[in-house]
């Protein structure tokens, strides 16, 4: 397949480069940049030195079989209006732009949809706060369990903030630090709900979202605790059904960390019931399940490949 980026210069460009130059089924026929256009990839993403020549485009077309939209958010919805020939080609979109699943977009999150996402034309690939929580939920909601209010705590890496400088994403500050941002606000509510009516469309009880930023670069940590009438061993066996057929959700029945999940496509969940409330905890990379290796993940989906190709990554223990 040829494959086309808009925007490689970014987190979430680098990382799908770093993902397809060792796909089986992936030439990549372009990655486009307007900041880095006529550079070599691995003056931007370094560690891409020795495993690719590719050059940062200027140019763009339509002969290709997928384009990848990795620019910021707003700006996916301004480049299709200006080039209305990528209408026919199938689209992958990294932006917060079509989550909503408008202009016929499919929200691409497998463990929900994946029959959807293999006859799509277009596909929004999920946030990752919104992956890592809707994970966590989405064996309640498909299951109508969901009948409180959802209190959610969750902390994640500073490449979630896009490369752009900005006070809160500097070292300097960042570095031993950790602070809370877009209390009971964050975007990604929008689509968490969307999600868990598609499960349980009674479903209008409060999600209480505290993010939190992290003092490291990659990963999110979700615990998220609701009312729950059952026991461990039923919530157990209500998750581990749910994700059997899904190869990249694994329910532990150990506690997790987050390096268990970095530069892996995993999603990982870990349940304890506490005098009727359920606490799940979800941790996600949030630059591969949570962006990237998802929207590759939805590509392979796409095409009728192997869900898994190119994804078998590893994570680094210590």
């Amino acid at each position: 397949m040829k494959i086309g980026i808009i925007g490689a210069a970014g987190y979430t460009g680098g990382e799908l480069l770093r993902i397809l130059i060792h796909h089986p089924e992936a030439t990549i026929a372009y990655a486009h940049s307007n900041s880095q256009a006529g550079k070599p990839v691995a003056s931007t993403h370094t560690d891409l030195f020795g495993d690719t020549d590719l050059t940062f485009a200027e140019h763009f077309h339509t002969d290709v079989d997928v384009v990848f939209l990795c620019s910021g958010h707003g700006e996916s919805k301004k480049f299709l209006a200006a080039n209305p020939d990528f209408e026919n080609v199938r689209i992958i979109d990294l932006s917060t732009d079509f989550r909503d699943e408008s202009n016929g977009f499919v929200y691409g999150l497998p463990e929900l949809q994946r029959d959807g996402i293999r006859q799509a034309q277009k596909v929004a690939n999920p946030g990752c706060f919104a992956t890592s929580i809707e994970l966590a939920l989405l064996p309640l909601a498909q299951a109508g369990l969901l009948k409180d209010e959802v209190h959610v705590s969750a902390v994640t890496g500073s490449t979630g903030a896009g490369q752009s400088l900005s006070a809160t994403s500097h070292f300097s500050w960042r570095n031993n630090n950790m602070s809370i941002y877009k209390a009971f606000t964050h975007q990604h509510l929008t689509e968490i709900g969307m999600v868990l009516r598609k499960g349980q469309a009674d479903f209008t009880q409060k999600i209480n979202f505290i993010p939190y930023r992290g003092n490291f670069t990659r990963g999110i940590m979700a615990n998220v605790y609701t009312e729950f009438a059952g026991t461990l061993e039923e919530a157990t066996k209500l998750y581990t059904d749910y994700y059997a057929t899904h190869p990249f959700t694994h329910v532990s029945p150990a506690s997790i960390d987050v390096k268990q999940v970095v530069n892996t496509n995993k999603g990982l969940v870990h349940l304890e019931v506490h005098e009727g409330q359920l606490l799940i905890t979800s941790i996600i990379d949030n630059l591969t399940k949570g962006a990237s290796g998802q929207a590759v993940q939805n590509m392979n989906l796409m095409f009728g490949l192997d869900e898994k190709a190119g994804l078998n990554l590893k994570s680094v223990g210590f």
